[in-house]
């Protein structure tokens, strides 16, 4: 016989010590402690394959592979490659370009200044990009590191294609596939889905449109915005943090912060760590930011000439400054 007993945030599950309703003993388990802790999710699909069960009905023939299915994890796990802003690392020194790689498949942004934080042996075969200013977009850094498809917005697809081209030569590489994404579009890679949205971010190019992703995975929803000041509103709206409509909103955020002084000339172009702590407020009061207890809000894209290390120590919680190579798990509330 099992019991079920139900607490904030998690699900645990108890066995009385003997025999469960499937004729087993419960492994590991202790009569007065929960044997299993889990999320809702898991705990409704683990409920729905009984009931399945006690009609004679399976899921794919077997009870067990369902209930396997049902609670796999969903979680999100992100490798800051980089974390700096244009100045890059130099000399051993500063911050990386600004670079993630997600769930150790596909990367968003890249360049020679981060290519060594990517592990040993591993090959993604995917990129997404921002924009393509140097700091972000540089072909061969993604061709050595084995890419082969490659997303990036359609303001720009023609000349990241002529670059790519000259890129794939001078390495003597296969031309990588190029997609050009549109806002509000969703990509499929693996388990995780990732929507285009619109930037606050100009560069040399007028027609072109920076991007920033919106990652999503089971019921973890992850915005990466890095460039741009603030979120304009209409990503605000594709993703549900704009009050003015119904929406659910995001379960965790990564936002640059180029700039510590609120006042500096970048904020047309730039968030400070000001506009990334205001953002957070307003989505935390507006009940549009769900992040399970203890989970921070990461900044990333910081100028080493605009911040003091003093500055990024004491960021108001649930704000830290994210640092290369730090690894994140992102879970679902």
């Amino acid at each position: 016989m099992q019991k079920y007993r139900i607490f904030a945030p998690g699900i645990e599950v108890w066995c009385n010590g003997s025999t469960t309703d499937f004729g087993s003993v419960c492994p590991g388990s202790n009569p007065g402690t929960s044997t299993i802790i889990m999320d809702r999710r898991t705990f409704i699909g683990i409920g729905a394959a009984s009931a399945l069960a006690a009609a004679g009905t399976t899921l794919e023939g077997k009870v067990p592979t369902a209930i396997k299915d049902l609670a796999k994890d969903n979680s999100l796990k992100i490798k800051f490659l980089g974390t700096g802003a244009a100045s890059g690392r130099k000399n051993g020194k500063g911050r990386r370009h600004s670079s993630i790689l997600v769930d150790n498949s596909f990367l968003i942004d890249l360049t020679d200044n981060s290519l060594d934080m990517i592990p040993e042996g591993l090959h993604p075969g995917t990129i997404f990009y921002t924009h393509s200013h140097p700091d972000h977009f540089q072909p061969s850094a993604a061709l050595k590191a084995g890419v082969q498809k490659v997303y990036l917005s359609h303001s720009w697809y023609d000349v990241a294609a002529k670059a790519y081209k000259e890129a794939s030569k001078e390495l003597g590489v296969k031309m990588p596939e190029i997609v050009p994404t549109y806002f509000g579009q969703e990509v499929q890679v693996g388990e995780v889905t990732v929507t285009p949205l619109i930037a606050n971010h100009p560069t040399s190019n007028v027609m072109e449109e920076s991007q920033i992703y919106l990652l999503s995975k089971g019921g973890v929803r992850l915005l990466y915005a890095t460039d741009t000041a603030g979120i304009p509103g209409r990503s605000a709206r594709r993703i549900g943090i704009d009050a003015h409509r119904e929406g659910y909103g995001i379960t965790a955020l990564i936002m640059e912060a180029t700039m510590a002084d609120p006042d500096d000339f970048r904020l047309y172009c730039h968030s400070s760590t000001a506009t990334v702590a205001n953002t957070v407020r307003v989505l935390l009061k507006t009940d549009r930011l769900h992040m399970p207890a203890g989970q921070k809000v990461y900044i990333t894209h910081m100028a080493g000439s605009l911040h003091t290390a003093a500055e990024l120590s004491s960021l108001p919680d649930p704000i830290v400054a994210a640092e290369d190579g730090l690894e994140v798990i992102f879970r679902e509330p």
